[in-house]
């Protein structure tokens, strides 16, 4: 029951929040109290969670439809848990940001970013598809109307843009879902066994492509990041991509081992190139969110290499990176954030020199980089080692791939910090402007601190992802 929990309470949340007519700070604290209620509760599925044992745990299953096999089937594995954990850390971070800043329409928006919450955890438990492909979809609502309500000056573009994408791959999933569901004689992902379908795979995979996103189907990115309000950016960037990686590996390799099989050498060749251009394009965009938002593609094809190398490293790695990339981002986006309100924009000629009398800003900033940049000691190294050396077995022009995208992560990091905190101020740099507020801190700090300590034990998570067996164990194992 405390997976349903863990869905249940958001949800509930949400509606709570957005019948109550409170006014708008007891409706933003009411918000981050279930927010953190949230966070609480995952802590308590962590210290119940067998981490010694593998298989599905704090799982729940009732029939629903039994005539064709579908089912409310829930539960967690340890990398499913992983990423659960950051979505209710990163959700928290936002709201609470979100409760700083004060947007208008309180109710409603706080309704939705804990909606938001509640239907990406459901993506991350499901164990059955029609469940899974409910909750993948019901990101779609939140997200389409905090981006088209309370977004930049071309939110209607960045809408359309990111709706037009996510309802393709939708509806070649939903297609997808029936027809495995139909061949297997049920929707069940622990009772279904393994489809040689290429058609079925790619209806899948183009879907979760597209949500990550994957090159070449990134083309919402750009607007979608830039117009949303900057914790919706952050949520999108940390968490919802991150449905993609977990149905690649609860449904693409354990279920269509054929297929993928036949495909790996193309998806690798993709994400190998979407790694580049991102870190190309993140080191070429001329504004922060630019920077942040294209880093996160590349992070997410570099994810995508350590899911396809399918041995323990790249799975383990890839997992790690996975939790790594949604606290780094959220960290980053935040700090975005805060250097907008202080200045007025994002544009990289307008800022510079705000390292001078306001040195939180300065050291946050610089721990949130180091970590980005992957130095080494830090968790962020310890994840892109373990895919480079886990995509070594598919070929060293991978893993030489995955260095150079190192060396570019390291310049377009640094040349936000050196834009932002150093070289002369810009135009939109005022004297006056204030160093973090102590809120603002204890916003980023936590994530902060979550880093720190996988950069000191890494394999708290990359170790404990797929207990019980090593992760190819678990992707063989889950396919019979």
């Amino acid at each position: 029951m405390l997976t349903t929990a863990l869905i249940l309470l958001p949800v509930l949340g949400a509606l709570v929040v957005a019948i109550v007519p409170l006014p708008r700070l007891a409706t933003a604290g009411l918000a981050l109290l279930v927010a953190l209620l949230e966070v609480g509760l995952w802590i308590v599925a962590a210290a119940r969670f067998d981490w010694d044992s593998g298989g599905l745990q704090l799982g729940t299953t009732r029939e629903w439809v039994e005539s064709v096999g579908i089912s409310y089937s829930v539960g967690l594995y340890g990398f499913s848990l992983w990423l659960v954990g950051a979505t209710v850390i990163v959700s928290a971070a936002a709201i609470g940001y979100a409760a700083w800043v004060g947007r208008e329409r309180p109710r409603a928006y706080f309704a939705l970013l804990l909606f938001l919450t509640g239907a990406v955890v459901a993506t991350f438990a499901a164990q059955d598809l029609i469940v899974f492909y409910v909750a993948f979809e019901a990101m779609l609502i939140p997200l389409y109307v905090l981006v088209g309500v309370w977004g930049g000056a071309r939110r209607q573009a960045a809408t359309m843009t990111f709706v037009v994408y996510t309802m393709v791959g939708s509806l070649l999933m939903l297609a997808s879902v029936v027809a495995f569901g139909v061949t297997q004689g049920t929707f069940s992902l622990l009772e279904s066994g393994t489809s040689d379908n290429l058609w079925i795979f790619l209806g899948f995979a183009i879907a979760f492509a597209v949500k990550a996103p994957l090159f070449p189907f990134h083309g919402w990115l750009p607007l979608a990041y830039r117009e949303a309000p900057v914790e919706v950016a952050a949520v999108l960037s940390a968490v919802v991509s991150k449905t993609a990686i977990y149905g690649f590996l609860r449904i693409g390799l354990p279920k269509f081992p054929e297929p993928v099989a036949d495909l790996t050498p193309l998806v690798l060749v993709l994400a190998a190139a979407g790694l580049l251009y991102g870190s190309i394009l993140a080191f070429r965009s001329p504004d922060l969110r630019g920077i942040v938002a294209y880093s996160s593609m590349a992070q997410m094809g570099l994810i995508t290499l350590g899911v396809f190398a399918a041995n323990d490293l790249g799975l383990d790695g890839s997992v790690l990176q996975a939790v790594n990339h949604a606290l780094v981002s959220a960290s980053m986006f935040l700090l975005v954030g805060m250097v907008e309100h202080r200045c007025g924009t994002g544009e990289l000629d307008a800022l510079g020199g705000m390292a001078r009398g306001r040195p939180v800003l300065a050291t946050v900033l610089l721990v949130a980089g180091m970590i980005a940049l992957a130095v080494p000691g830090s968790t962020t190294f310890a994840g892109e080692f373990l895919i480079m050396t886990g995509v070594y077995g598919e070929g060293w022009g991978y893993a030489a791939v995955v260095a150079l995208a190192i060396v570019l992560a390291a310049m377009y990091t640094l040349r936000l910090i050196s834009a932002v905190l150093h070289v002369q101020p810009g135009r939109a740099v005022r004297r006056d402007a204030l160093d973090l507020r102590p809120v603002e801190v204890g916003l980023v700090v936590p994530l902060l601190l979550c880093l720190l300590v996988l950069s000191a034990w890494p394999a708290l998570v990359s170790q404990s992802s797929f207990p019980g067996d090593r992760a190819s164990a678990f992707v063989e194992g889950s396919s019979r």
